[in-house]
């Protein structure tokens, strides 16, 4: 794979840490929710944020 320039690499680091962020968020709307399917659709949501940050980490690799 070819090496990233300095503007990729500054957005690649941008984009994991906002899905990190997502996860985080998604994961403590879904622990303070009552209703089981809006509290199954925070933690779906949560896990493809986890899932994309690792994608884009493979970037790094």
């Amino acid at each position: 794979m070819a090496q990233l320039n300095q503007q990729e690499l500054q957005n690649l680091r941008h984009l994991i840490g906002s899905h990190e962020t997502a996860h985080q968020k998604l994961n403590t709307y879904a622990q303070q929710c009552s209703d089981p399917q809006i509290k199954q659709m925070f933690q779906q949501s949560a896990q493809d944020a986890q899932n994309t940050k690792q994608k884009l980490m493979s970037f790094l690799a």
